[in-house]
């Protein structure tokens, strides 16, 4: 702690400690001062005064500092350490004198002329010391402050680090009284007084103290060494102009009431919730104005409905029971106009169809700020209607139960023998009630359930049971499944009895059955899909012969031609009758599947079975290379088909139609009809392309994107557009163009989240452009028609403040074909708010000319494939001139891409083109050599 000034100074009913360990003068450590640098002169005060080093050595004195000292010539006093000359005495200060100690109040500051020294002011208080009533004036005030810090419960600190000084007030005793090392001459003890296992954080709350660079608070809570306290301890360090630490202040706060009453909240809250589980009985919140509803934890439970799902208004009448629907909405009309409270039963169907009874009551709570909320609960009492309806039907015996419901009802003597049935259960069972009278329950049990008799539901009465399902037969010796309700009572003579509740469940099981069978296998095809894939592999690659499963993974060739040329259904017709040749061509152990789209994935349990990896890849392609007629056309089709294996460093499933997708594309680069095997190094390049996927997703999180403008010009060079193009700053590859990541991009399903960075980093950097030019972005993942497509827009242009009609959406021709009349509405929505949409690469779709008046964009930009030959290829010169003749008739404007050579140029501009892109005039630049390019003008154009 040694090597600073003495900082001694005068606290209102404190404690002042001194560390004693520091170096004496003379001592090891003690500054030489032949060998010092040398100091700065520096000017004392005409008073008792003491110059001293940073370690606390006097090197010059005052006549008057050697007066009040008793000594005859002030340089007897340098060369000694200060605070041996001048001592702690209880709460006051003591200055050493040969004729005896001398009261003193010191002060120390830093000399201005040199940091390194420090001037110590010493005042005789001798007067103070021998005043007959110490308590007046700043004591009382003293006292008032110790007595608001005891109200208060927080007592307060001083430490400085340079002289292990270290003050603390009364209060602060009092809380550490009892504590081992309160008394302690080192702020370091008073680790000592915390519990054990919060000295840990105590030493860090220190070490943090004395390493800090700031003023900044600390704090932490811990406990005292019994337990039985918690206090709330912050401290603060304040430096000199060096940025040394001088001081450290805090203060710490008794908060033991202040956890206890957070723990009994939380107690209530835990206790609140179990009795709302209890009582199956929820709570909600419902805004009026925007019908979004707040529903508690419990209440989600009861209907079903996962917590992070929102829920409106709308959704609550969604699953009222269509018989109770007008009766709940005219009974919420008193407190939607009135606000006046409602109360009402009715049933609700839950998320899995299951029909649950909700008591609902409703109220209006005033907010300050934002009107009425409507506040209430709901409670689940379908188990209490259940319990008055067998109550009824006790009463009522099997007369009302008839009535009551349709299922099939029987009432069994204690020997488990029938005794009364309803017509229900006669229909169920294909008997007459005078041929069920006398049979047991093991007389209705379908033989293979024989033995299992009648639901144990204890001795006590009106205990209830519940079989999920039981197979019966009927008299014709089919089996019946059925849900079984079974409950005991006790007749007035005191026998015991079984009445049973049994549901026909067997067209339950049939949906059942239809709905897993839904959601294994392709709705279009009826083969396995994704979901199932994955299970089969998952069961196939954990047995002990998984190396012998192969997978094989087929994408039809051409496919989106097929789609594009004759239309959805076409290409639907095509996949089911492919479907069909797989399922009827292929060995016994091959599964075939459909993944999505045209993609097909043949697995095999046991390749030895079928010939080996050749042999069944040579059936499998020549099942997908055939003639099918659809349409009243014969289409003629192959497939690009990749094999994978399981090896020693494969993983699951996954891992192995990953493989074998890989190996897909490999084939489909060789040609059509080709098959590729999953070689190690294709294994390896699609572990690293996986990983890629992984960078650019962290890419698209942290903004590791950069996007750079091409430049779109009208016939006098003036930029009237830039379309952004994205670019990957890759940290080992460079600077990538989207061809080397897109397909990374699709294949992670991350189109979307990238179209989203680009539209909103575009949007945002062309705000600051001039009002005239407008920014382009082509859309490959984000596109219309997606569910958040147009609110995706709309926020990202209101967000970064661009004007409407400055943004222009690009998406290729096949995606602004055949659409939904919705999805052209949600585009005329912003086309009215002056968003432009561009046809991008248009005459490439595989479409007529005439598709162009359907076509909801009012830009056409003419493919750079027809651009190239206009200056010498009659056919695109045609092509081009009718693309740019028949947007102008339909008033749209027109852009040519891929312009490079004033040839191009000319002719184009000759045929009516309004605005050009190309390397003629510039690529694409970053965005800061674009705004560069904007500030320069109209660019040069060739002459006509």
């Amino acid at each position: 702690m040694g090597g600073a000034p003495v900082r001694p100074a005068h606290y209102p009913g404190g404690v002042l400690l001194t560390k004693r360990s520091e170096q004496r003068a003379g001592q090891p450590g003690a500054v030489d001062l032949a060998a010092a640098e040398p100091l700065a002169p520096v000017t004392l005060p005409a008073a008792p005064a003491l110059l001293s080093t940073e370690d606390g050595l006097i090197v010059r004195a005052t006549e008057q500092a050697a007066q009040l000292a008793g000594v005859a010539d002030a340089q007897e006093l340098a060369g000694r350490r200060l605070r041996e000359l001048v001592v702690r005495s209880g709460p006051a200060y003591l200055l050493r004198a040969p004729d005896g100690d001398l009261p003193v109040r010191p002060t120390t500051w830093p000399a201005s002329e040199d940091d390194r020294l420090r001037i110590t002011l010493l005042t005789d208080v001798r007067d103070l010391a021998a005043a007959p009533d110490p308590g007046a004036g700043v004591d009382d005030e003293r006292r008032r402050l110790i007595e608001a810090q005891r109200i208060s419960r927080i007592g307060s600190w001083m430490f400085y680090p340079d002289t292990g000084e270290f003050y603390r007030s009364p209060v602060l005793g009092e809380f550490l009284a009892t504590s081992p090392g309160a008394d302690s001459e080192d702020v370091f003890s008073l680790i000592g007084s915390t519990h054990p296992d919060d000295r840990e954080r105590a030493e860090r709350f220190y070490a943090d103290l004395l390493t800090a660079t700031t003023s900044a608070p600390v704090e932490f809570e811990l406990r005292n060494s019994g337990g039985d306290r918690v206090y709330l301890c912050t401290g603060r360090a304040e430096h000199d102009r060096s940025g040394r630490i001088e001081r450290i202040q805090g203060t710490v706060q008794d908060v033991t009431e202040h956890r206890a009453l957070e723990n009994r909240l939380r107690d209530e809250q835990r206790r609140l919730q179990d009795a709302q589980q209890v009582a199956r009985l929820g709570t909600w919140e419902l805004d009026q104005c925007s019908g979004k509803m707040w529903l508690s934890q419990m209440l989600h439970q009861i209907i079903g409905k996962p917590c992070s799902s929102p829920t409106t208004y709308d959704d609550y009448l969604a699953h009222v029971h269509p018989d109770d629907l007008q009766r709940v909405r005219g009974a919420w009309r008193p407190l939607f106009e009135r606000h006046e409270p409602v109360e009402i039963e009715h049933r609700y169907i839950r998320e899995d169809n299951s029909v649950r009874i909700l008591r609902v009551h409703g109220t209006a709570a005033e907010r300050a700020e934002h009107g009425p909320l409507l506040v209430g609960t709901a409670q689940d009492v379908t188990e209490q209607r259940a319990v008055v309806t067998r109550m009824e039907r006790t009463s009522q015996r099997f007369t009302d139960l008839v009535s009551i419901t349709p299922v099939g009802i029987g009432l069994f003597d204690q020997d488990e023998q029938l005794v009364d049935a309803n017509d229900a259960l006669c229909d169920l069972l294909g008997y007459r009630l005078a041929q069920l009278r006398g049979k047991s329950a093991q007389d209705i049990t379908h033989p293979a359930e024989r033995g299992a008799g009648l639901p144990a539901t204890g001795e006590q009465p009106g205990s209830r049971r519940r079989v999920p399902q039981r197979v019966l037969v009927r008299s014709d010796g089919e089996p019946v499944h059925c849900e079984l309700h079974a409950s005991t009572s006790v007749q007035d003579d005191g026998a015991k009895f079984w009445l049973v509740v049994f549901q026909d469940i067997t067209e339950r099981r049939r949906a059942a059955e239809a709905l897993r069978h839904q959601a294994t296998h392709d709705d279009l095809t009826g083969l396995p899909n994704r979901a199932a894939v994955k299970d089969l592999l998952g069961e196939l690659l954990g047995a002990d012969d998984a190396a012998s499963v192969a997978v094989l993974f087929c994408d039809i060739d051409n496919f989106k031609r097929i789609n594009d040329s004759l239309g959805h259904d076409a290409g639907d017709e095509l996949l089911v009758a492919l479907a069909r040749r797989l399922e009827g061509g292929l060995p016994a152990g091959c599964t075939a599947a459909r993944l999505s789209g045209d993609e097909f994935v043949v697995i095999c349990r046991d390749i030895a079975d079928v010939g080996g990896i050749d042999a069944l890849a040579t059936r499998v392609s020549g099942l997908l290379r055939t003639a099918v007629p659809v349409h009243g056309q014969l289409i003629r089709v192959s497939a690009a088909i990749g094999v994978a294996m399981p090896t020693a460093t494969s993983g699951g499933g996954d891992d192995l139609l990953r493989f074998a997708d890989a190996a897909m594309f490999e084939a489909k680069q060789r040609g059509a009809g080709k098959v590729s095997l999953a070689s190690p190094a294709l294994m390896a390049s699609a572990d690293r392309q996986l990983h890629l996927e992984g960078q650019l997703r962290e890419a698209l999180n942290n903004d590791g994107l950069v996007l750079h403008y091409q430049p779109v010009l009208d016939r006098d060079g003036r930029i009237v557009t830039a379309e952004a193009l994205v670019r990957w700053p890759h940290p080992d590859r460079g600077l990538l163009a989207p061809d080397a990541f897109l397909p990374v991009a699709k294949q992670g399903d991350l189109l979307r989240d990238l179209d989203r960075w680009v539209l909103r980093t575009a949007l945002r950097e062309a705000a600051d452009w001039p009002a005239s030019t407008c920014v382009a972005v082509n859309l490959a993942g984000l596109v219309p028609g997606a569910a958040d497509f147009v609110s995706t827009v709309s926020a990202l242009i209101g967000e970064t403040g661009i004007a409407w009609d400055r943004v222009v959406l690009e998406v290729v021709e096949t995606a602004l074909v055949d659409l939904p009349s919705r999805t052209r509405a949600e585009m005329a929505e912003l086309v009215e708010r002056g968003v432009r949409f561009a046809v991008d690469d248009f005459g490439t779709g595989y479409s007529s000319l005439a598709r162009l008046k359907e076509l909801p964009a009012q830009v056409i930009k003419v493919d750079r494939r027809f651009v190239t030959g206009v200056g010498g290829d009659a056919s695109d010169f045609a092509v081009a001139r009718a693309v740019v003749d028949m947007a102008h008739a339909m008033g749209r404007s027109c852009v040519a891409e891929g312009v490079e050579t004033p040839v191009q140029f000319d002719v184009l501009r000759g045929v009516g083109v309004d605005a050009y892109q190309g390397w003629l005039f510039s690529g694409a630049v970053p965005a800061e050599q674009f705004r560069a390019l904007l500030a320069l003008g109209p660019m040069p154009v060739p002459a006509d």
